[in-house]
């Protein structure tokens, strides 16, 4: 990654070790996230509106991100990527070594959620600042490739271990081999907190406003809560309507998973030199048109085809919402571009996680409720509304030709 001419890096020993820590944070999100559903479903038995609940609690640590990290204004941006890569670990071993009580389950994964949220803006940062000037899409795209590299690994993983399970004696429906994904997110876990570690803290400290508004981000601040909306709908209840309307069991949900893991490496950094090249204003609103047809199947697929069709439909469909979800990269490009600096864009990303997270507990409550009193038709036509309000607020973006930050 010396600096040459097309290297998207800067000559820096510290991008090694970020991107190892990305990449087992990558597996262990894998194992994490490939087996999360079906264990509230299955094992803790959570229903549609109590998925909502959970998800309430679990988004929680995103809306009062800005707070959390305003108590760490003195610390570098490395050092709270290492406190919140050690906090999404205590996530997993609490899952590991206590019961399966939804109080308990629930807490656990708050805390998985808090650490995966504070180090959220700061990884973007941190692929942002390592970038040269002109790469941060190049940059972000590629930080996303590795990540889902080690996703796909750990969705594979779990696919193939509940297949062999039932053959070793270990039933689908029991706690036991939930317990033994757990025990390698933790192990993973606890590999890439060692390696974070070992990162040392360089810069200043990047001071980070309670809250950081400015009117030049109004715009981002908008897309912000629509985004927010749109990924909480299909975060949590796009898998759980393939369990609980269609039956995928683990190794199905993990095996999509890891379909969308393959086809997130692959197009990350097309996307992100997409970005590049034809604009974030361009890459927005292609997204959200894209959006609208994924809402219509998800919600009408089982009125439209036979239910064995419908259910490969809505496959592709939770697939296709992957990878276009990516497009997300393009609002942290736009910030790049309008801020004045590195200090602005990280206050400008961390308010904006949790200006989305706003809007995102409030649709985990409402569409969970949604679903139990009116079904997914209603569910998706409202999130369908969402995406066509996106893609015109998307259109009165406009870009300013202003040259990226240099570092």
């Amino acid at each position: 990654m010396r600096e040459k001419g097309s290297s998207i890096y800067v000559d820096s020993s510290r991008v090694y070790r970020f991107l190892v820590v990305m990449l087992l944070a990558g597996l262990a999100h894998g194992l994490y996230r490939g087996v999360q559903d079906n264990y509230l479903a299955e094992i803790v038995k959570i229903n549609e509106f109590e998925r909502g609940v959970v998800e309430f609690f679990r988004e929680l640590p995103g809306l009062l991100l800005i707070f959390i990290l305003a108590t760490m204004y003195r610390f570098s941006e490395t050092k709270v990527f290492k406190i919140g890569t050690a906090i999404t670990l205590t996530g997993t071993l609490g899952l590991l070594l206590f019961g399966t009580g939804k109080g308990v389950v629930i807490l656990f994964m708050v805390l998985y959620s808090l650490g995966e949220h504070i180090v959220m803006p700061v990884k973007s940062t941190i692929s942002l600042h390592l970038a040269r000037g002109g790469k941060g899409g190049a940059s972000l795209g590629m930080t996303q490739a590795i990540n889902h590299g080690g996703n796909i690994i750990g969705f594979f993983l779990v696919t193939g271990l509940f297949i062999i399970f039932p053959k070793l004696g270990i039933e689908k429906a029991t706690p036991q081999g939930f317990k033994i994904i757990f025990l390698l997110a933790t192990v993973l876990l606890i590999g890439s907190t060692l390696v974070v570690m070992a990162m040392r803290d360089q810069g200043k400290a990047v001071r980070r406003n309670r809250i950081y508004f400015h009117r030049k981000f109004a715009k981002f601040y908008g897309l912000e809560i629509f985004y927010g909306a749109r990924k909480q709908v299909f975060i949590t209840f796009a898998p759980y309507v393939l369990i609980l309307h269609y039956g995928a069991d683990t190794s199905v949900i993990s095996l999509l998973l890891a379909i969308c893991a393959v086809f997130g490496m692959l197009f990350a950094p097309f996307i992100g030199r997409l970005i590049d090249r034809l604009g974030y204003k361009f890459v927005m609103v292609t997204d959200t048109l894209l959006l609208m047809v994924v809402c219509f199947f998800y919600g009408f697929s089982h009125l439209i085809f036979p239910m064995e069709i419908a259910y490969i439909v809505v496959c592709i469909n939770f697939v296709l919402d992957s990878v276009i979800s990516m497009a997300s990269m393009a609002s942290s490009v736009y910030v790049q571009e309008i801020a004045d600096n590195q200090q602005e864009i990280a206050a400008t990303l961390t308010t904006g996680i949790s200006v989305n997270h706003l809007i995102s507990v409030v649709i985990a409550l409402a569409g969970g409720y949604i679903w139990q009193q009116t079904g997914i038709e209603v569910l998706f036509t409202l999130s369908g509304l969402l995406g066509l309000a996106n893609t015109l607020f998307a259109l009165t973006i406009k870009s300013t030709g202003k040259p990226t930050i240099k570092h």
